[in-house]
């Protein structure tokens, strides 16, 4: 499972970010009510930070399209896209601005998680996020088991760090922000130790794998022991 971590608005919680693991760095650039704000000089200024292979993320609520040419300018991978949009201006902004595109899907109920749909063959990645914008509540993350495994799944929603290893099967990638933070400013410890357990996550799942395969090949390493008796028996 990779990591989105969202709202930094200082250039030592990015290079934190970066230095420890960040899959993505996420900013919020035009929701002035969220005290995760940042305005344009500061968005440039932290996404001017050396990213390496981390992938840098404007956040949005329904973006005008003056917003949109003048964060595209910025050093930006993804729009992450909240709002009300449909798949045609989904389709127009990710051409238009040559950038990928986070689908956020807002949560209330079971029944708003097949709103996917509409843009399962635009949106790079579709995330799954709780109703309230300004403050982030918990919804059943169980929800997205019907969701197919061709679609990339981001979960987001006041995500509770102890619950890290049951995400991990559900989605392929975790945005948390409000968790990492101490008096509403993200924490460089709670960053760091995040980003450890998301490793550690990572390293068992290999291992996982690893054993699968192992077993499997033995498996097949038996039969074909047994095929080959069984031939030269018959000589």
């Amino acid at each position: 499972m990779k990591a989105k971590i969202c709202g930094l608005s200082t250039a030592e919680q990015v290079q934190a970010s970066i230095d420890y693991g960040a899959d993505f760095c996420g900013f919020i650039l035009n929701y002035p009510k969220s005290h995760r704000f940042i305005n344009f000089d500061k968005a440039k200024e932290l996404t001017n930070v050396e990213k390496k292979n981390t992938k840098y993320v404007a956040v949005l609520v329904d973006p005008k399209d003056k917003e949109l040419e003048k964060f595209s300018k910025l050093n930006i991978d993804y729009f992450q896209i909240y709002g009300n949009h449909n798949s045609e201006s989904i389709s127009n902004i990710k051409s238009k601005f040559n950038k990928k595109i986070i689908v956020a899907i807002q949560v209330k109920n079971e029944k708003d998680i097949l709103n996917y749909k509409e843009f399962k063959n635009i949106a790079d990645i579709v995330l799954w996020d709780s109703s309230g914008l300004e403050h982030s509540l918990e919804w059943n993350y169980n929800w997205i088991k019907s969701v197919p495994k061709n679609i990339t799944k981001m979960i987001a929603g006041n995500i509770n760090i102890d619950k890290l290893e049951k995400i991990s099967k559900l989605a392929d990638i975790v945005d948390v922000s409000g968790a990492l933070e101490t008096n509403k400013v993200k924490d460089i410890l709670k960053i760091k130790n995040f980003l450890k357990n998301i490793k550690k996550l990572l390293a068992k799942s290999h291992q996982r794998i690893f054993r699968r395969f192992t077993k499997l090949t033995f498996g097949y390493h038996r039969v074909w022991l047994k095929l080959i008796k069984s031939l030269i028996m018959k000589v």
